[in-house]
């Protein structure tokens, strides 16, 4: 699954070298991913009101309920 949100998150940016993600397990059904661009990319992903981080959010949240699990997307600054 984060091969899928770094794909995405890549297509988005100018940057797509800086993109970093941490996976972090917070129990045994919920992943944190973590989510960190370059300054000025971080706009692109958060999107007019947010619209791309949720779209980003729901894609993913789609595909971890496909396996069982639940996800959660932190975007860092």
């Amino acid at each position: 699954m984060k091969e899928l949100l770094e794909y995405m998150v890549k297509e988005l940016v100018d940057n797509p070298d800086d993109v970093q993600i941490t996976e972090e397990e917070e129990d045994e059904k919920t992943i944190i991913f973590k989510l960190q661009v370059a300054e000025e990319d971080l706009g692109k992903v958060i999107g007019k009101k947010g619209r791309t981080a949720n779209a980003l959010r729901v894609v993913m949240r789609a595909a971890s309920a496909k396996r069982g699990k639940s996800s959660i997307v932190k975007i860092l600054d």
